[in-house]
C-alpha cells in the first residue's frame, strides 16, 4: 500500500523520529498528568463533585493561559524551538513535582490550581512548537500523513499515559500525588530527549535580539495583528474556515466530555472508584477512535480534499452523536468514545494540514497559539454550558440533541463554502 510505504520512508527521517520522541513522552506525560487532576478533582471519596466544579476548574487551568496565549505564537517565532521542548518541559518536570508536593500537604485549593495552570500552560508552548516545527523536518509530499502519525501518535500516548496513571494509582492505593511524580519524570524524559535534535534545526530561521519589555509588548501586538491579517487574506480563507469549523467542534466535544465525567460518576457507577473505572476504558476507546483516524483520513484526504473529509466527519457526529448518547447507557457511550475519538482527530488532522499549508513559517508559530486559544475558550464555553444543562447525574436529552445541531450547522456551512 501507498500509505505504509511513505510511512516507512517517514519513519527513517531520523530528526522527524527525534521530534516524535519528543511528542509521545511530552503527551504521555500530559495524559499521567491529566487523568491525576481528573482523579483528584471529580473522583475523590470525600468531594461531591458537580459540573459546575468541573467547569471551574476548566476555567481555572484553561482561561487564564488564553489571554497570554497569542504572545506565545510570537515568542516561538523568535526563540528556537528546540530549546522550547528543552527548557518547557524541564520546567514541568519542576512544576508537577510541586503540585505533587501540594496534593500530599493541607495546601489551599487556589494554591494548587496555581501549580497546574502553569503546567497546563508551558504545556502550549510546546505543543505549538511541535506543529510548527514538523515541516522543518519532512517533506511538502509527505506533510498530510506526518500529520496523521505525529498528533495522533501524541494524542495515542496520552491515553496511554491515561491507562499508566489508572495502573500507577491502583498499585499505589488510589495516591494521586504518586501519579503525578509519575507525570514529572516523563516530562525530565522529553527535556532529555529533545537534546538529541541540533539546535537550530527546527527554526525559526530568523534570530532578532532580544528587546525591552515594553517594545516586545508593542511588537507584539503588531505582529499579532499581521498574523491575523495573514489568516484573513482570500488566499488563507480556507485555513479560517477550517479553524471555525475546528474551534465548533471542539466545543462539542467539551460538553460531551463533561457529561461523560459526570454520568461516570454518579449515573453508571455506584462509587467513585468504579466511576474511574469506568472512565479508562472510555478513554482507551477514545484512542483507538484516533488510531483508526490517522490511518482513514490521508486516505480520504487524498480522495475528498481536506475540507470534506472535516464535512464528513461532522456529517457522521450529527448522525451517531444523539443515537448513541441518548440511550445514556455504557455499551452505546462505549461506540460514542470510539466514534468521537476517530471524528474528531480525523478533523484535526485534516484543519492542522490546512493551516500548515496555507500559513508560511514565520506566522506558524503564532497561528498556532491563536489555535490553541481558541480551543480552551471553546473548551471552557462548553464546559460552562454543560454546567448549566446537567441535572445532578448527568443525564441530559437537550444537552445532546443540542451537540448534534452544532455538528449539522458546521456541516452545512461547510458545504455551503465548498460550492462557493
Amino acid at each position: 500500500m501507498p500509505v505504509v510505504r511513505d510511512l516507512r520512508l517517514l519513519v527513517r527521517l531520523r530528526h522527524f523520529r527525534h521530534l516524535l520522541y519528543i511528542r509521545l513522552l511530552s503527551q504521555g506525560a500530559d495524559g499521567v498528568f491529566q487523568v491525576a487532576l481528573a482523579a483528584y478533582v471529580v473522583f475523590s471519596p470525600e468531594k461531591q463533585t458537580s459540573a459546575t466544579a468541573i467547569a471551574s476548574a476548566m476555567a481555572v487551568l484553561l482561561l487564564p493561559y488564553s489571554l497570554v496565549g497569542p504572545f506565545a505564537g510570537v515568542l516561538l517565532d523568535r526563540w528556537r524551538r528546540r530549546q522550547v521542548f528543552v527548557y518547557g518541559n524541564l520546567l514541568r518536570s519542576l512544576l508537577a513535582a510541586a503540585t505533587a508536593v501540594l496534593m500530599i500537604g493541607p495546601a489551599p485549593d487556589w494554591l494548587f490550581y496555581v501549580s497546574a495552570l502553569c503546567v497546563t500552560a508551558v504545556n502550549r508552548f510546546v505543543l505549538a512548537g511541535l506543529s510548527a516545527a514538523l515541516p522543518r523536518v519532512v517533506d511538502a509530499e509527505r506533510l498530510v500523513l506526518a500529520n496523521s502519525l505525529s498528533p495522533t501518535a501524541g494524542t495515542l500516548a496520552a491515553t496511554a499515559g491515561g491507562g499508566l496513571a489508572f495502573g500507577v494509582r491502583l498499585v499505589a492505593s488510589g495516591s494521586d500525588a504518586a501519579v503525578v511524580l509519575l507525570g514529572a519524570f516523563l516530562y525530565l524524559c522529553a527535556s532529555l530527549a529533545s537534546l538529541r535534535l541540533p539546535p537550530g534545526l527546527l527554526g525559526p530561521d530568523r534570530h532578532p535580539e532580544r528587546p525591552g519589555l515594553g517594545t516586545t509588548l508593542a511588537e507584539t501586538a503588531r505582529e499579532l495583528v499581521a498574523a491575523v491579517r495573514h489568516l484573513a487574506s482570500p488566499r488563507r480563507r480556507e485555513a479560517a474556515w477550517a479553524l471555525a469549523a475546528m474551534t465548533l467542534m471542539r466545543f462539542c466535544y467539551g460538553a460531551l466530555l463533561v457529561l461523560l465525567l459526570m454520568l461516570c460518576r454518579y449515573a453508571l457507577a455506584d462509587t467513585p472508584e468504579e466511576g474511574l473505572r469506568l472512565l479508562g476504558p472510555a478513554l482507551a476507546l477514545s484512542g483507538a477512535g484516533f488510531f483508526a483516524a490517522a490511518v482513514v483520513t490521508p486516505w480520504a484526504v487524498g480522495r475528498l480534499g481536506p475540507v470534506r473529509w472535516i464535512m464528513v466527519c461532522s456529517g457522521a457526529a450529527m448522525v451517531l452523536e444523539p443515537a448513541l448518547g441518548l440511550p445514556f447507557a455504557t455499551g452505546p457511550l462505549m461506540v460514542a468514545a470510539f466514534v468521537l475519538g476517530l471524528i474528531t482527530q480525523g478533523a484535526k488532522i485534516a484543519t492542522d494540514t490546512i493551516v500548515q499549508a496555507r500559513v508560511e513559517d514565520n506566522f506558524r508559530g503564532r497561528i498556532f497559539s491563536v489555535y490553541d486559544v481558541l480551543f480552551n475558550v471553546a473548551f471552557v464555553g462548553a464546559a460552562g454550558v454543560a454546567a448549566l444543562m446537567l441535572p445532578p447525574d448527568g443525564r441530559s436529552t437537550v444537552l445532546v440533541v443540542l451537540v448534534g445541531v452544532l455538528y449539522g450547522v458546521i456541516t452545512v456551512a461547510l458545504g455551503r463554502f465548498e460550492r462557493r
